[in-house]
């Protein structure tokens, strides 16, 4: 380590720059030169993405950062809303790997656009300007497309519902979700492997079956979230994913969901954002 330490900077930031932001930050600690070193633009540039700058150019409000370790933390803890409020853009902070979040508006809810079974309100907790929330539905069926192109290479994303319920909520102890490859037939019967999802809970009492699928924990942002699936991108991927969530079990209303996006992201976090 003694070696590593008389080096100049500039050959300990093209060393940290092969790390990771993780490692990068624990050799700052080391010695005033690899502290030096893990400050610069060199380092944070190889840890953000590769469009970061045509990403950051979508936002809808300024991005104002003074170094590119600055830029790397705030699109980790604060996500910036892009093209014109479609979706958010954030960064998993241990990896530098990108990660996306579709705005209600931009998925495909049954029957979104008619009033007395879905509103489009404001939520003061959601990044959005508007969020889906549910009046009453008999047929609940959620979809969320992205590119796989938009996303990091060679990682495993999983899709994830953001949502709340309101006050009164009924109907939603269960559904089916899947996430699949759109145009791949090999995937075509993704929807046979579909699991079962718990967007709330029951009591378990007069007859009604334990539940035995996931059931959402609640994010620090207060939102919950579900996990609808997951999947692998890999490197030159250029195909659309979905992910769905369905429940069209009849005679069973359902009523209370605010849903505020689908989530796709690395595999190697919970849901800090």
């Amino acid at each position: 380590m003694n070696s590593f330490i008389t080096l100049p900077e500039e050959s300990l930031s093209e060393i940290l720059s092969r790390t990771s932001p993780l490692d990068a930050s624990r050799f700052a600690v080391i010695s005033r030169g690899f502290n030096a070193a893990s400050q610069s633009d060199t380092v944070w540039g190889r840890f953000l993405p590769s469009d970061y700058s045509q990403i950051v150019s979508r936002s809808v409000s300024p991005v104002v950062y003074a170094t590119k370790k600055e830029l790397y933390f705030s699109l980790c803890h604060s996500p910036i809303v892009l093209d014109g409020g479609k979706l958010s853009f954030f960064l998993d902070e241990r990896t530098g790997k990108k990660c996306f979040m579709l705005g209600a508006r931009e998925l495909e809810i049954l029957w979104g656009d008619t009033p007395q079974y879905w509103e489009w309100t404001p939520h003061a907790d959601s990044r959005f300007s508007e969020v889906a929330w549910l009046d009453a539905v008999w047929w609940l069926d959620i979809r969320g497309k992205i590119k796989t192109q938009m996303l990091s290479p060679k990682t495993t994303y999983g899709a994830y519902l953001v949502f709340k319920l309101a006050e009164i909520s009924k109907g939603l102890e269960s559904a089916n979700a899947v996430v699949r490859y759109v145009d791949n037939e090999a995937d075509n019967d993704a929807e046979n492997r579909a699991i079962t999802v718990h967007l709330q809970q029951n009591n378990a009492q007069n007859g009604a079956r334990r539940q035995t699928g996931q059931v959402p924990p609640r994010r620090v942002d207060g939102w919950m979230e579900i996990e609808l699936g997951y999947f692998y991108n890999d490197e030159g991927c250029d195909e659309d994913v979905e992910a769905r969530l369905t429940d069209i079990k009849p005679l069973a209303e359902k009523t209370g969901l605010i849903v505020e996006g689908i989530e796709f992201r690395p595999k190697t976090q919970f849901g800090s954002t």
